[in-house]
């Protein structure tokens, strides 16, 4: 038995429906308004804008591509070779819930987003996670504040925090690891 196939024909619009359509964007253009899905966003902020919101005792950079902050952090391989794929899954994590850049996608309406890069001293990325602005409201800022803060305090004693902070990150941001330093099931 063959498939039957159903052709539709293209059928041209009614004219009253395109009399509306033009009338509307005639109206949109002498009352100076935009057409959807455009608008005059504010211009990201500078590199220089952005640095001052992260707090660190080593080597740390701010790139602006688009309208995303990238923020770069080099960190110290120790926790790492102590804590395994662990401790190098929420080491970005520990940066990007931060208060720092809950202020600066508030202090920054043209900011889209902050990924955070974590880099091995030997120059290799070792994790990265965007989070993009609008993915957490007040409630979920404050858990993700909470659990980061949990993550930083506890988890060298308590591995299961770090754990609850990759949980948390991996749900709420677009995130790579690098196989070479994270296996992943």
């Amino acid at each position: 038995m063959m498939a039957r196939r159903t052709h539709r024909r293209f059928t041209a619009p009614a004219a009253p429906v395109v009399a509306q359509a033009l009338a509307a964007a005639i109206f949109m253009v002498l009352a100076g308004c935009q057409p959807p899905g455009r608008s005059d966003l504010p211009p990201p902020p500078s590199a220089a804008d952005v640095r001052p919101y992260y707090a660190y005792g080593g080597e740390l950079e701010v790139q602006i591509t688009g309208n995303v902050a990238r923020v770069e952090v080099v960190v110290d391989p120790a926790p790492y070779a102590r804590g395994g794929d662990l401790w190098a899954k929420g080491m970005p994590y520990l940066f990007l819930f931060s208060q720092g850049t809950r202020d600066a996608l508030n202090d920054f309406p043209g900011l889209g987003g902050v990924r955070l890069v974590t880099r091995h001293p030997n120059g290799d990325v070792m994790a990265e996670a965007l989070l993009i602005r609008g993915t957490l409201n007040d409630y979920s800022w404050r858990q993700a504040l909470n659990v980061a803060a949990q993550a930083r305090r506890d988890a060298t004693e308590r591995p299961g925090r770090m754990r609850d902070l990759v949980q948390w990150g991996e749900d709420h941001t677009e995130f790579e690891y690098n196989p070479r330093y994270i296996s992943t099931p």
